[in-house]
């Protein structure tokens, strides 16, 4: 099959499509980054475009619905780099977790997709890579051409998704760096969460991490202990450290995110094997897990363990994504346990994030699924608690300067219920 640059690729791929097109195009670091500097230099190709998938903040920073006036996005994450056309109405928020992103995707119309994958092997069949999450879906759905942006630089690991290069309608090609995301500086408070979360981990536990700081914390001070499994929605940089130390350790997930050094090491690493998203996020599959501890972070928890993970100040700024899934999962587990950690306070200490009550639409964990919440003052573990012992337990992990405030709170809100 010919390769093609990806702008007459591109080109050629849209004038087989409706004009008023829906088009999947991959996410996490199978973003096709390429295809999205074609549709910048020929914007009209986005016109009259819905694009369809799911952009994960922190990772992606591509506006899909801005690459041109009348085209549109469809995604459950409202990642900073969406604000513009959320707030023209042309990026649409669907407020679903990740596992139901799988059926959304499985039953939404499609035209098309955009996808990003290695160079074929002997056989003729190329790699997912680092990022097969939802590719398998997209790719079993015979209805949906897809384009192929062919990359050098997407390692084709041993255990990840393999899929016949006759499967695409038209091939691109082009060497770029993937989706890079370094690990950030973390404050002191990150460290003591992270030591408050592995004291409460037990031998020969199952671990998942969500994106950011805290599993950066968390990869970093476990990097030396051994007898642990992970099986993740998303892997970053650290889980080198742990890779180098352990020998055993063994690797499920459905993305790797980071920089070219944990691309390169990860590229013919057998212990590390990459799932789709319906294995990754199945609640049956993370029930059937020995001491699954999901450990996940959150912007709010209020008195009564609710947590909210998608609002400032009454702005959407994220999305729900694996969250709920996931602790739904530690909970199923024999020995599991889902643990919520969040620094105790903001802006230099004067805002608690410990908070009386969360607005209702900010609600994106009920207090049912809340296991552990874990600050940098301590853990509290809410299952079994009534609610008054609840309350305390958060108060007592909050910052001792708003502990007296939330006290007074939770005695006013009390004579109320």
């Amino acid at each position: 099959m010919n390769r093609l640059p990806p702008l007459e690729a591109l080109r050629r791929f849209r004038a087989s499509l409706p004009r008023r097109a829906r088009l999947y195009a991959g996410g996490c670091s199978g973003e096709p980054l390429g295809f999205v500097e074609a549709f910048r230099e020929e914007p009209a190709l986005a016109a009259g475009v819905t694009f369809v998938g799911q952009w994960v903040p922190g990772i992606n920073q591509t506006d899909w619905a801005g690459l041109h006036p009348e085209a549109a996005a469809e995604t459950t994450f409202l990642a900073p780099c969406l604000r513009p056309s959320f707030e023209d109405g042309r990026t649409r928020i669907l407020p679903l977790a990740y596992s139901q992103s799988w059926n959304w995707l499985a039953e939404t119309s499609l035209d098309g997709a955009l996808m990003l994958v290695s160079p074929p092997d002997t056989d003729g069949n190329v790699s997912l890579g680092v990022s097969p999450d939802f590719g398998p879906l997209i790719l079993s759905r015979k209805d949906v051409p897809v384009l192929a942006l062919i990359n050098p630089q997407m390692p084709a690991p041993p255990r990840s998704v393999k899929a016949p290069l006759a499967r695409f309608q038209l091939v691109a090609e082009e060497s770029r760096p993937l989706v890079n995301v370094p690990a950030a500086p973390l404050a002191p408070a990150f460290s003591k969460i992270a030591h408050h979360i592995a004291a409460l981990l037990p031998e020969g536990a199952t671990l998942q991490f969500g994106i950011g700081n805290v599993q950066q914390a968390v990869l970093t001070e476990l990097a030396g202990r051994k007898g642990l499994s992970i099986y993740s929605g998303i892997v970053s940089d650290p889980v080198i450290g742990m890779l180098d130390a352990d020998p055993d350790l063994q690797v499920t997930t459905g993305v790797a995110v980071g920089t070219a050094a944990l691309y390169e090491r990860i590229a013919d690493e057998p212990r590390v094997r990459f799932l789709p998203v319906s294995e990754t996020h199945a609640l049956a599959r993370l029930a059937a897990l020995p001491r699954f501890t999901a450990i996940n972070s959150v912007l709010e928890v209020d008195l009564f363990g609710q947590a909210n993970a998608e609002f400032i100040s009454g702005r959407q700024v994220s999305g729900t994504g694996g969250l709920t899934d996931f602790l739904r999962g530690a909970r199923a587990s024999r020995g599991g346990t889902g643990i919520t950690a969040l620094v105790s306070t903001a802006r230099g200490g004067a805002i608690s994030r410990i908070v009386p009550r969360l607005a209702p639409d900010a609600v994106s964990v009920t207090r049912a699924d809340m296991d552990v919440v874990i600050t940098e003052h301590g853990a509290a573990r809410l299952t079994g608690l009534d609610l008054d012992a609840r309350a305390q337990a958060l108060i007592a992990v909050a910052d001792p300067a708003q502990r007296p405030a939330l006290e007074d709170s939770w005695s006013a809100m009390r004579r109320d219920l």
